[in-house]
């Protein structure tokens, strides 16, 4: 027999009222949800803010300061004086009187030679000239003795213009030999080395027991002035009359030394000079300035940023870097009135000083600037400032007390 056809129709008007169904419970549902997180896609500017709509922000005050001016440039620590302590005669080095790293003095005693050698050496010109004085003594007699005879008309004048050259030869004889006993002293003397400046020593070249040649290019030690030590650095050409005005003024320019990541300040010192001429490969003219250094925070030839203050902006304005924002027309800020409602302003930026800078256009002090949360602002918006101690950061679809959605970060000019 053949089976009954069974009929589907049933079946479809079935699924459709399913997919119905489900379509009309999405939207009503949806609906209720957009309409409890204040709009969804379709709720505007409600969703970029704080509660009702409005962006949530942080702001501060413009001020009015006194503003130091700052020029900065690339430097390197030098010793004021550095010395290659070398031995001015030929030895065995014997005795070493310093520890490598120790400060000494100008005249200390660093090292000895063996003095055996130049010992000899003394004695021998002693005795030469022991020898020769006596010599002079005796001709000096005999001349004594001529002019009594001549006097006497018992001997020739000859005789006596004869004995009178004798005894000036011996003379300079004799001063040559003194000459030779006082170098043969000197050289003695130089078997002890003493420093020739006061500094900091490096490390020996040489250990004890070995010859030592007053040739030798390396010496026995390195000795670096580190107090006062001196820092040069290089400043742009067109910034040196910012220098050269207070300087020939008689001001005196303070300086100061910073570590490699701007964080740290290693030392204050002064301006010394201004280098004769500028480099015509970069554009830039060398400076001097002096460190006492006296906790030897500052090491020959390290690197470190200068920061030379060669003025003060009186009165200036000076409000956040975070509140100046870099756009198609160049730096603006935010400003709030009193009813916080914002609107955009350009200013004209001047000299900045870590997490502040100067205003010179635009900004009176007192006046709000937005700090944080610029992205979803508009001019005559309204928005509400949050206090910055509650760590509570604006972004899109924030909530100021909720905290939970990525700041959208803002682009503050340098």
């Amino acid at each position: 027999m053949t089976a009954p056809k069974m009929n589907k129709t049933p079946v479809y008007i079935a699924v459709a009222i399913a997919i119905v169904g489900g379509i009309w419970y999405l939207k009503a549902h949806g609906s209720a949800a957009d309409q409890q997180g204040g709009g969804g896609a379709h709720g505007g500017k409600g969703g970029k803010g704080g509660a009702g709509g409005v962006p949530t922000v942080l702001a501060a005050p413009a001020i009015s300061a006194d503003v130091p001016v700052y020029l900065d440039g690339l430097g390197t620590v030098v010793a004021k004086n550095t010395a290659i302590v070398r031995s001015r005669v030929d030895g065995e080095l014997q005795k070493l009187h310093f520890n490598e790293g120790d400060m000494v003095k100008a005249g200390q005693l660093l090292a000895e030679l063996d003095p055996r050698p130049l010992e000899v050496a003394l004695a021998q010109v002693q005795g030469q000239l022991a020898a020769d004085d006596a010599n002079l003594t005796n001709a000096r007699a005999d001349l004594a003795r001529y002019k009594t005879l001549l006097a006497q008309d018992s001997v020739a004048s000859q005789k006596v213009d004869t004995q009178a050259a004798l005894v000036r030869q011996l003379e300079g004889t004799v001063k040559a030999e003194q000459a030779s006993v006082a170098s043969a002293k000197l050289q003695l003397a130089y078997s002890r080395i003493t420093a020739p400046i006061s500094g900091r020593l490096g490390l020996k070249q040489v250990d004890i027991g070995n010859q030592v040649q007053a040739s030798s290019t390396t010496g026995i030690v390195v000795i670096t002035q580190v107090q006062p030590i001196d820092m040069v650095f290089s400043l742009p050409e067109a910034q040196l009359p910012s220098v050269l005005d207070p300087l020939r003024a008689g001001k005196v320019l303070v300086v100061d030394a910073w570590d490699r990541d701007l964080k740290h300040v290693l030392a204050h010192g002064k301006l010394l000079t201004v280098d004769n001429q500028i480099d015509t490969a970069t554009g830039t003219v060398k400076l001097k300035a002096e460190f006492d250094n006296q906790d030897n925070s500052l090491f020959p030839n390290q690197f470190v940023n200068a920061r030379i203050q060669v003025g003060v902006l009186h009165g200036a304005v000076e409000a956040p870097v975070a509140a100046v924002q870099l756009g198609k027309v160049g730096n603006f800020v935010w400003v709030m009135d009193a009813d916080k409602k914002v609107s955009m302003r350009a200013v004209k930026t001047g000299p900045r000083s870590g997490e502040k800078i100067v205003l010179t256009d635009g900004v009176k002090a007192g006046e709000m600037l937005i700090t944080d949360g610029v992205d979803h602002l508009s001019d005559g918006a309204q928005v509400k400032v949050v206090d910055a101690s509650q760590n509570v950061a604006p972004a899109p679809g924030g909530d100021a007390k909720g905290g939970k959605h990525k700041h959208g970060g803002d682009k503050a000019a340098s």
